[in-house]
């Protein structure tokens, strides 16, 4: 390595020039020692200004696998760095390109590093099996030859140092972050995985939440209600017997219960990825024992699954293209920012067909209570196949977006097809069949005497096969860098809890060395992904951002960040600690009330009046802001007037009131967004950290 090094400065002194030169058609002196990457080459280097200004070069190696990376312009704004994101799925080297608003692109050139993204080797289409290829090169090998490659790059732009890396992925890029940094030594310093999952989150974790959907419909209004700020806390006082058992098993396995206020936005997510493979993988459980065995649900058959259960015959009376059906309000325009998210990257696969297929009207009206079923063709050139579809309702059935190509225009007008979701409704309690070993604690209610399962199990774990393809191997704990992992409580997809068990992992590895080299920070009143209610949810991304500073600074200066989330685990559910002071993490901490509760009920055009207590955990910053939404509009409109609040010294602790009055009878829950930031510099865009707080109003 010593040898490699002195040949690239040799190389450096004596093609100095080649700093102001264009790179474009270069040979390069880079050999990569993962043999996989050879020929590396740059097919662009230029100045953009969207969506900053910076030195863009893109290029690649010639197995497929291709590069994006940023450059600051000046070698004064360079401070020696590099941020690399993962995105979920192998996708695309430019999907950074589309966020302007908190871009990371921006975020890194304006704190003195570079950006870099990859297409991990290349694209990956789960729909199509041409596309599959050893899972380690996606996973980390391809990331690793590009962010090696990258220094070399930086070193002849700026005659540098080595630089230091970075990297940080969430969702499925979060395994890929966390394999990356126990697969590979001297690539990456540091890394900021996000919204984490464990080996058993696929499938289990959609099949539980799928099965309360369907289970709890008519009863979701209540449970959301009872965890609302002065709700009753008790989500189960409506809900029949049936329905007390699957809440509490959906709960215990980890579902967020203050997380159901969104259930009106969930739908399958990235689990449309991935059910097929489930199904292929196991298919006896599908077709037979699922409902014919004793212990599984199909073979007790209780009327709630008689009643769900669809097998439908149809015929296609029209064929729907993706226009028509988003003014049939059957599908959501996806938008460019989709790619490459935690949330919505599954979402893009196949998008590049504009108007192919995505929707049939039917001659049958089906109301299908699952978020997902198949479409079988009984006629035509099909006959025989199937379609992955997410709804049937109103005589329209709805097409995933992850169906193969090549079996969209086998289906035609006047055909017979049948709309079924026995397979759908098998999957939602698969989670039962599949208890794993006793450290995946939320499984442990389906242990019975002498800890053994009470339902039958399946003779393969299905979800350690699901990511040691997505990041190359199972974690285990054992990281070369330093880390910080961030979770968010209200997760949907990857629950909570699977952060500490990640944790306990990284404990058993580094033991008393723990502390100086990873924390684990949870975020109050955030998901998986988006806000699809900001006076529920906030936005994760200037956390994710300021871990990456606060790792850098870690690595680069010996600064360490604060402390891991102080929380404790209760049967599947994520508790944070309640003294914002000392919670770790950076998120401020808001506490509402009136007159010291949660709730007040008052009379029409009675004033009452909110006090708002913030604290900041200790040295993460100083309280900036705080917007108010007092109507149900769900936006924050009225900025709080932080001139008349009462500060700390140190900015940490704040106190403010505001007073509010309803003219009409209902219910109302003004609602506080509090904002820290590390430096009190309200005007930057990434890294101003949010926390919400609100009560309940009760007008009569």
């Amino acid at each position: 390595m010593r040898s490699r090094t002195l040949f690239i400065w040799v190389f450096i002194l004596l093609c100095g020039s080649i700093h102001a030169k264009n790179l474009k058609g270069q040979k390069f002196a880079f050999v990569c020692e993962d043999t996989q990457f050879k020929n590396p080459f740059v097919d662009v280097d230029k100045v953009i200004t969207q969506p900053v200004k910076c030195r863009y070069v893109h290029g690649g190696f010639d197995d497929g696998t291709r590069f994006s990376f940023y450059f600051p312009i000046d070698k004064a704004d360079y401070s020696g760095r590099f941020f690399q994101y993962i995105t979920p799925f192998p996708d695309s080297e430019t999907s950074a390109q589309n966020y302007y608003a908190a871009s990371p692109i921006g975020f890194s050139i304006s704190h003195g590093a570079y950006f870099v993204e990859t297409n991990e080797g290349g694209k990956l289409d789960f729909a199509d099996p041409s596309t599959r290829r050893e899972p380690s090169i996606g996973a980390y090998r391809a990331n690793a030859a590009c962010a090696q490659f990258s220094r070399h790059i930086a070193q002849l732009i700026y005659g540098c140092e080595r630089p230091y890396g970075y990297c940080f992925g969430g969702s499925g890029g979060a395994y890929r972050t966390t394999g990356s940094m126990e697969s590979t030594e001297g690539v990456w310093d540091g890394a900021v995985p996000f919204v984490l999952g464990s080996p058993q989150a696929i499938p289990n974790m959609f099949a539980a939440r799928m099965y309360a959907l369907r289970m709890l419909r008519d009863k979701m209004g209540d449970i959301a209600d009872a965890m609302e700020p002065g709700g009753s806390g008790d989500p189960y006082a409506t809900l029949t017997t049936e329905q007390r058992q699957v809440l509490h098993e959906v709960s215990s396995l980890g579902f967020p219960l203050k997380s159901w206020y969104g259930w009106k936005y969930m739908d399958a997510h990235g689990f449309l990825v991935l059910y097929r493979s489930v199904v292929a993988m196991d298919q006896k459980y599908f077709h037979e024992d699922f409902w014919h065995k004793p212990g599984y649900l199909g073979f007790d058959n209780p009327p709630s699954l008689q009643r769900d259960h669809i097998q439908t015959k149809a015929v296609v009376k029209r064929i729907i293209g993706q226009t028509e059906a988003e003014q049939l309000g059957l599908v959501k325009p996806l938008s460019k920012a989709d790619r490459g998210s935690a949330d919505r990257a599954w979402a893009s696969m196949g998008s590049e067909i504009k108007e192919k297929p995505v929707a049939y009207e039917i001659d049958q009206k089906v109301d299908m209570p699952t978020l997902g079923g198949e479409l079988m063709m009984l006629s035509g050139k099909g006959k025989g196949q199937q379609l992955q579809i997410t709804r049937a309702k109103d005589g329209y059935v709805t097409l995933a977006a992850v169906n193969q190509p090549q079996l969209l225009p086998l289906l035609k007008v006047g055909d017979s097809v049948q709309v079924d979701n026995s397979d759908w409704l098998a999957v939602e309690t698969y989670y039962r069949h599949q208890v794993p070993t006793k450290d995946y604690y939320v499984w442990n209610q389906f242990r019975g005497y002498n800890d053994v399962p009470i339902y039958p199990q399946r003779p393969k774990l299905l979800g350690p096969m699901f990511t040691r393809g997505a990041a190359g191997c199972l974690p285990t704990g054992k990281i070369h860098g330093k880390m910080i992992l961030c979770c968010s409580v209200w997760d949907r997809e990857a629950f909570a809890w699977q952060g500490d068990w990640y944790r306990r992992h990284i404990i058993e590895h580094l033991g008393s060395a723990t502390d100086d080299n990873f924390r684990l920070w949870y975020t109050d009143h955030a998901t998986h992904g988006g806000e699809d209610d900001p006076t529920e949810i906030v936005d994760y991304t200037t956390t994710l951002y300021q871990a990456l500073l606060d790792v850098s600074d870690w690595v680069e200066r010996g600064i360490a960040p604060s402390h891991t989330s102080t929380y404790v685990v209760e049967d599947g559910q994520v508790m944070l600690g309640a003294d914002g002071k000392s919670r770790g993490g950076i998120q401020p901490v808001p506490c509402v009330t009136i007159h010291g509760k949660e709730r007040a009920e008052v009379k029409p055009g009675e004033t009452v009046t909110i006090h708002v207590t913030v604290d900041v955990p200790q040295g993460t910053g100083k309280v900036v802001r705080a917007d108010w939404c007092l109507d149900d509009s769900k936006q924050f409109t009225q900025p709080a007037d932080l001139t008349q609040a009462r500060y700390s010294a140190d900015g940490e602790h704040v106190e403010f009131e505001q007073t509010v009055s309803y003219d009409k009878a209902g219910t109302y829950f003004p609602t506080v967004k509090v904002y820290s930031e590390r430096k009190g510099n309200v005007q930057t865009p990434y890294t101003v950290i949010a926390n919400l707080g609100k009560v309940r109003v009760v007008v009569r």
